[in-house]
This record gives C-alpha cells, sequence and structure tokens, in this order.
C-alpha cells in the first residue's frame, strides 16, 4: 500500500497541475480502489500535462507551416527510365534477400473494435472476404504463412492491441490456433493510454476509482514496441525492419521486396506507400515536405487553398495521399524511445463517459471532452531519411471503416474481386462481366494460391472455367 508520505506527495502533486479532483471521492474508496487509483494517478505524464492542457486541450491551433513548403518526391510503382529500372531490379533483389534472411517484421495496429461496421468485437476479426467470409486476421495470417513459404523464412507478425480489445484478441488467436503460425512468432502486446480531459483542462472520471482513459494512437506503436519487449524481442531474431500496416486494409501487400530494397537502398529510417488522391478533399493524410522533410499533415488539418492548389496541366499539386503502409528501422523505434523523441498529440472532441464530482454518471448530449492521440505519420520528419512509393489504389488499399457508403465492406469486397478478376485475365484467364464492365462472378484467391500476379501463370491448370455468377476461390 502507498505509504502516508507518497499520498501527500501525489496530492500536492495533482494540486501543483489544478487536477487534485481526481482524489475527490477518496474517502469513499477501499484499499484496493485507493491503491487502483494511486497506481493510475502514478502512470500520468506531468512532465507533459500541463503543456497538453494549454496547447492541445483549451486551444488549438492546426499546422504551422513554414516558408519552406512544397511537394513530397516520390517514386513511381514503375520505373520512370533505363536507370531507374535498373535501380528497380537491385531493390527488389535486396528486399527478397532481406525476406529471405528473416530480416523483416510484420506489425499490424489492430486496437480498434467493429463499431462503425456494426460489428462487437475488434475489428480484425471482422470476416471480409468474398467468398470464404475468412476474417481480417486470418487473411493477413495466411499472407504471413505464405510469404514464410515463398521465401523459406520465419516472418513474425507483432500486434497491437487496445486496452478495450487485448483479452479477446488473445482469445481468437488461441481459439484459431493462431490461424496455423507458430504461436512461437506470433507477439500481441497492448498499446498505451491518455487521459480524457474537459473541455477546461480538467482529467475525467470514469468513476469514482478510475480514471477515463482511452488509447494513445497509432503512433503510441513506437513507445508499446519497446515497453512490451516486443521490440527487444525484434533485436534477438536479427529484425532490422518492420512493415507496417493497420489492420482494416486487405489488399496491403505485407513483404513488397521493392518498397523494402529501395527504403534500403537509399538509407532510410522510415518510409511511406502514398497513393495519388481522388479528389484533393479526400479523407486521408497529404505528404508534403517542410523544411525539407517529409511529413504527413491529416486532411483536417489540411488549408483548403492548398488542397484546391493545382498544377498548370489542372492535377493537384499535392496529390499524394498517405495509406498507412510504412517500412520502419528497428534501430529507429529504438533510438525514439532512447533519444527522448515525442510525437505531437492530436485533439478530438468525443462525447467520453464519466461521473461528475457528486459522482453522478454524466449525461452524453453532444461531444463533452477532449481525446488525446499520436499519429505515426509524425515520426517521418525524425527519421535522417523517408522515402515514398506510389502504389496503385487497386492493388493495395480497401480500407474497411464504414457499414455503407465510403470506405465500405462493399466496397473492399468489390476490391479485392476485381483485384484478383485483374491477376487472372494478367495471366490470360477469362473472367465473365457485366455490360458495364463489372465483374459477373465472386473471386477470392488465398495468398496460399498467390501473393502477386505474377503467381497466377504457373497455377493456370488449377484455375476452372469461369461462368457468369460463379463463386470461385482459389487456394
Amino acid at each position: 500500500m502507498t505509504t502516508h508520505k507518497t499520498f501527500e506527495n501525489i496530492k500536492n502533486l495533482l494540486k501543483k497541475h489544478n487536477q487534485e479532483h481526481i482524489l475527490v471521492f477518496w474517502e469513499e474508496l477501499n484499499p484496493a480502489q485507493k491503491q487502483h487509483l494511486l497506481t493510475q494517478i502514478e502512470e500520468l505524464d506531468f512532465s507533459k500535462i500541463n503543456s497538453w492542457v494549454a496547447n492541445v486541450v483549451e486551444k488549438y491551433t492546426s499546422i504551422k507551416i513554414g516558408d519552406d513548403f512544397r511537394p513530397a518526391g516520390h517514386y513511381s510503382f514503375a520505373p520512370a527510365d533505363a536507370e531507374q529500372k535498373r535501380k528497380y531490379v537491385k531493390a527488389i533483389e535486396l528486399g527478397k534477400l532481406y525476406i529471405s534472411a528473416g530480416k523483416v517484421a510484420a506489425l499490424v495496429v489492430a486496437g480498434g473494435q467493429g463499431t462503425r461496421l456494426g460489428f462487437d468485437g475488434p475489428k480484425g476479426n471482422f470476416p471480409i472476404s468474398p467468398v470464404e467470409n475468412k476474417t481480417l486476421f486470418q487473411l493477413f495470417a495466411e499472407t504471413i504463412a505464405a510469404v514464410s513459404k515463398k521465401y523459406q523464412s520465419v516472418c513474425p507478425w507483432y500486434i497491437m492491441t487496445s486496452p478495450f480489445n487485448h483479452a479477446e484478441t488473445l482469445e481468437i488467436f488461441r481459439k484459431n490456433g493462431y490461424y496455423g503460425l507458430n504461436e512461437k512468432d506470433v507477439f500481441i502486446f497492448e498499446q498505451g493510454t491518455l487521459p480524457n480531459f474537459s473541455l477546461d483542462g480538467k482529467i475525467l472520471l470514469a468513476d469514482k476509482a478510475d480514471i477515463a482513459c482511452s488509447p494513445d494512437g497509432h503512433g503510441g506503436s513506437f513507445k508499446a514496441l519497446y515497453r512490451t519487449g516486443a521490440l527487444e524481442d525484434m533485436k534477438k531474431r536479427g529484425i532490422e525492419l518492420i512493415t507496417y500496416w493497420q489492420v482494416d486494409n486487405p489488399l496491403v501487400k505485407l513483404f513488397d521486396p521493392l518498397f523494402i530494397g529501395l527504403h534500403v537502398l537509399d538509407g532510410a529510417e522510415m518510409s511511406s506507400k502514398a497513393l495519388i488522391k481522388t479528389g484533393p478533399k479526400e479523407k486521408i493524410g497529404n505528404f508534403c515536405l517542410i523544411d525539407n522533410k517529409v511529413n504527413v499533415v491529416e486532411y483536417s488539418d489540411w488549408p483548403d487553398e492548398l488542397a484546391e492548389k493545382r498544377n498548370v496541366d489542372g492535377s493537384l499539386v499535392f496529390a499524394l495521399g498517405s495509406i498507412a503502409i510504412h517500412i520502419i528501422n528497428v534501430s529507429f523505434v529504438e533510438k525514439f524511445n532512447t533519444k527522448g523523441f515525442s510525437l505531437p498529440l492530436h485533439r478530438a472532441v468525443k462525447k467520453i463517459p464519466h461521473i461528475d464530482y457528486e459522482g453522478n454518471p454524466v449525461e452524453l448530449a453532444e461531444p463533452n471532452g477532449i481525446k488525446l492521440e499520436s499519429f505515426i505519420f509524425d515520426a517521418l520528419p525524425l527519421a535522417s531519411k523517408s522515402i515514398i512509393l506510389q502504389t496503385k489504389r487497386s492493388e493495395e488499399f480497401a480500407p474497411a471503416k464504414n457499414a455503407t457508403g465510403v470506405d465500405s465492406v462493399e466496397v473492399t469486397q468489390r476490391m479485392m474481386i476485381d483485384r484478383a478478376a485483374y491477376w487472372l485475365e494478367a495471366a490470360g484467364v477469362a473472367v465473365p462481366k457485366n455490360s458495364d464492365g463489372t465483374v459477373d462472378c465472386l473471386l477470392e484467391i488465398a495468398p496460399s494460391f498467390a501473393l502477386e500476379k505474377e503467381d497466377i501463370k504457373a497455377k493456370l491448370n488449377q484455375i476452372p472455367e469461369i461462368k457468369p455468377k460463379d463463386k470461385i476461390y482459389l487456394a
């Protein structure tokens, strides 16, 4: 139990930071509740709370754009000339060598719930594949298994959960036998949290002995990797690079030799994939250079005049959008944690369940508090070098974020079918189409069958004739 002297220190610390209300119900708590609350208080970062309140909670200014602000350069998905073609060939071979040598690990951030999909449970457990109804977790696991087999190596998988779904995610993997992967090669760890604040800067209480907290965002992965021992596990395995993605995107190419190779050849510490935005206001981050460093500016912070800025040919000046796919050096994550780096916090005004100072639940008629989170792309300008590789939306970006509309499950499944059709047609397989050009069947290609379209040609004898309305699953 915390000593009286320690308690007095904590009490004074809270008063110093205008948060003494956290102890308002102290006399009503039993010994276990008191210890629980004190433990939470001790985990708060008081060196930063005043700054958060002053600069993020009570007032919030969007990005500050310096004088040296311009579009970021990038590699295209196809080489621009003969010299670059030679570099791409070299990069692909280097990338394959890194995968074969077991130097690349997979990291998915999977702390979200499937609420917006109308699904009860971790988003990674949402069934998404168009024929077999495989979950996101299963698709990624099968991809990692197929990559490991193809390159005769072990590709360990690191999965970051949140306090909301950590225990359930562990149980899902146990129940499904880790989807055929070796349990020792799957490292499931939990991200940290940040306190929720009232609009006037007070830390909210979820109940009399609990501080209201929320996950600290995908940017929290840098600290969580270090804190949970995941980074140490990577180092013991000889992992040098991390391939990073978010759990809602089933089209992602998890181990891309070209991306890995270009990253290594250019001596980058953290790199990104990008695509050309559908329009100036698409809800994805915007790549740019600020003071000669690669940055991503969130769409909600992106000024209209920059969003609409056009080149002479009518194309967007800032056309590159971020799709949350990165290559990150293990040494960069370690340096981040040992050199005192930190990421800026972003705010979101939300309806936050909490109690008032009488202990009564507050009705949530409208947004009443501030959640703070960090974004992983804010680590980009901290890297000594960062490259961007443009990819094709149809090949690698179909996030399932909503039940209907934009980025919906229906759109994701349609894009999965369209990509399968494209791969088959590229190998000379006839795919039935409707009069409007849409695919007239359900197609699903298992990762064990093909990881990319070039893998199809070697298996043409395993592909049946495809007729209209067929359901075809290739595994």
